[in-house]
C-alpha cells in the first residue's frame, strides 16, 4: 500500500500512501486530499485506519467551509507543529489541514489536486494547534497571480476564520477556538515543514514495513 511502484494492486493510502509534493513540483506546491466541498453540511472526515472518507456528523448548523477542504498527505500535526505555537504544548494529532481556493467549481470530494501554498491561519482548539494552511489551486485562471496572503481579497480570510470559529458551535455549549494569528507564504511552508517532521517522527514505520 505504501510503496511507490508504477502501479498498485491496491489504492494507496490517501495519507501515507500519497507524497507531500509531485516529483518535479515547483516550490510551495502541494499535493492535496480533498475531504470537502463548500456546498457540505455535512462534516466528512478520512477514516484514518481503511483510508476511505467517512461521515463524521452532520453539521448541527448551515455552517459550511468557504473553500475546498482537506489536507496535505504525509503530514503531522504534533511536537514540531506545536512549538510553532506560542502558549501551546500538543497539537491535534491529525494530518495538516488545508483550504484551497478555486475559480472553477469543483464538485466532488475524495480526489487529489495540486494547490500552491499563499499563508495560514493559526487556529487554536482547545489549547491544541490545529493550523490552516490556504491556497490556490494550481494553474488557476482567476487566482493564479495569488502569491501571498496579502494578494487575496480579506473578505476571503475572513469567511475562513469565522467559519472555523464557529463550526462547532452547539447550543448551550461553550466553545475555545482561537483563529487571531493569519501568516504569510513563508510561515506556512515552516509549519508545513514542521508538520512533515511531525509524520516521520511517528510513522516512519510503517515505511520501513512496507520495504521488506
Amino acid at each position: 500500500m505504501y510503496r511507490n511502484e508504477k502501479f498498485n494492486r491496491w489504492r494507496r493510502h490517501p495519507w501515507h500512501g500519497l507524497h507531500t509534493q509531485m516529483d518535479g513540483a515547483d516550490d510551495g506546491v502541494v499535493q492535496v486530499y480533498i475531504e470537502m466541498l463548500p456546498t457540505d453540511v455535512v462534516k466528512y472526515e478520512l477514516d484514518k485506519a481503511s483510508g476511505f472518507l467517512m461521515v463524521d456528523r452532520p453539521q448541527r448548523t448551515t455552517s459550511s467551509p468557504p473553500a475546498l477542504y482537506g489536507f496535505i498527505p504525509r503530514t503531522y500535526c504534533a511536537e514540531e507543529v506545536a512549538k510553532r505555537c506560542p502558549g501551546v504544548e500538543v497539537a491535534d494529532g491529525d494530518p495538516l489541514d488545508i483550504c484551497v481556493y478555486s475559480e472553477r467549481h469543483i464538485n466532488r470530494s475524495d480526489i487529489v489536486l495540486n494547490a500552491r501554498v499563499v499563508g495560514g491561519i493559526q487556529m487554536i482548539d482547545d489549547g491544541e494547534a490545529d493550523d490552516k494552511i490556504i491556497a490556490i489551486l494550481d494553474g488557476d485562471n482567476i487566482w493564479g497571480d495569488v502569491q501571498d496572503i496579502s494578494d487575496l481579497p480579506q473578505i476571503k480570510i475572513e469567511r475562513l476564520q469565522h467559519y472555523f470559529s464557529t463550526y462547532k458551535l452547539i447550543p448551550g455549549k461553550e466553545i475555545d477556538i482561537k483563529v487571531d494569528h493569519v501568516y504569510g507564504r513563508e510561515e506556512a511552508l515552516a509549519v508545513i515543514a514542521a508538520a512533515e517532521k511531525d509524520y516521520w517522527n511517528h510513522f516512519e514505520d510503517l515505511h520501513e514495513q512496507a520495504r521488506k
